[in-house]
C-alpha cells in the first residue's frame, strides 16, 4: 500500500512536482495557437475576457487561505498575494494598481469595455465552475492543501514570457500598455513560488502525503486546463 512506500526526499518530492508541468495549459491547443499568432480578435477578447474571472477570484481564494491558517508567519508573508491582486496605496503606480488593474488594462488594449469586464455578466458558465471550485477547495482543505494547489505558479513564468515574446508581432493591434500584466507576474511568481515550495516541502513529508500534494497539483492543473476547453468552445473563431 501506498503508507508503506518510503518518503521521497525533499529533491525527489519537488523533482515530482515540477514534472507536472507537463499538464499545465501552456500545452493546451488553444494557447498554443494564441502563441502561434493564429487566434482572431474574437477569440483573443473572449481568453482577456474569461480569464478575468480567474484574476477576479485569486485574491478571495487567498484571503480563504488565510482564514484557515493559524500560523501567524505564514499569514505575514501570504497577505502580499492579496495586494498583489487587489492592490493598495492611491493606484497610482504600476506596482500599487496590482493584478485585477493590470488585467483591466490588458482588456483595454485588446478593445473591451471596463463596465464589460468588471459586470462577470459575461463569464463562460463552465469557467465560471471552474473558478469556483477552486475558491472552494481553498475554503475547505487545510491551508497547507491549499498553498501546495498554488505551486502550479512553478510554470507561469514561461507562459507570460511566450506571450511577451509573440504577441506584439502576432497581435500589433494590442496596445502594448496592455501586456504589463504579464511583465509584472515573472518576478512575483518566482517569489510566491518559493514560498510555496517551503510550505508544500515542509508539510507534505509521508509517501502518502507526498502523493496527495501531487493530486491536489493536478487538480488546480485540470482547472486551468478546463478553463480554456471552456473558452475554445464559446469562440471557436
Amino acid at each position: 500500500m501506498t503508507t508503506n512506500k518510503a518518503p521521497w526526499s525533499r529533491e525527489e518530492f519537488e523533482a515530482q512536482l515540477r514534472a507536472k508541468g507537463q499538464s499545465y495549459h501552456i500545452h493546451h491547443p488553444f494557447n498554443v495557437k494564441m502563441n502561434a499568432g493564429e487566434c482572431s480578435k474574437e477569440q483573443i477578447r473572449g481568453w482577456v475576457l474569461n480569464r478575468f474571472y480567474y484574476q477576479w477570484i485569486i485574491p478571495i481564494k487567498d484571503a480563504a487561505i488565510m482564514s484557515n491558517c493559524q500560523d501567524r508567519e505564514t499569514r505575514r508573508r501570504w497577505i502580499s498575494r492579496i495586494l498583489d491582486h487587489d492592490g493598495f496605496g492611491e493606484y497610482k503606480t504600476d506596482t500599487e494598481c496590482g493584478g485585477l488593474e493590470a488585467w483591466t488594462r490588458l482588456g483595454l488594449a485588446v478593445g473591451l469595455e471596463r463596465d464589460m469586464l468588471w459586470s462577470l455578466k459575461h463569464v463562460e458558465p463552465a469557467v465560471k465552475f471552474a473558478c469556483d471550485a477552486y475558491v472552494n477547495f481553498a475554503r475547505q482543505q487545510p491551508w497547507q492543501e491549499s498553498i501546495c494547489s498554488s505551486l502550479t505558479e512553478m510554470f507561469a513564468p514561461q507562459i507570460h514570457k511566450d506571450r511577451l515574446a509573440t504577441w506584439p508581432t502576432h497581435y500589433p493591434w494590442i496596445e502594448a500598455d496592455g501586456l504589463h500584466y504579464f511583465r509584472s507576474r515573472i518576478p512575483l511568481a518566482q517569489r510566491d513560488v518559493d514560498h510555496g515550495l517551503e510550505v508544500t516541502l515542509n508539510h507534505f513529508t509521508t509517501r502518502a502525503q507526498q502523493e496527495r500534494a501531487l493530486d491536489i497539483l493536478q487538480f488546480k492543473l485540470d482547472i486551468l486546463w478546463s478553463m480554456l476547453d471552456a473558452i475554445e468552445r464559446a469562440y471557436p473563431k
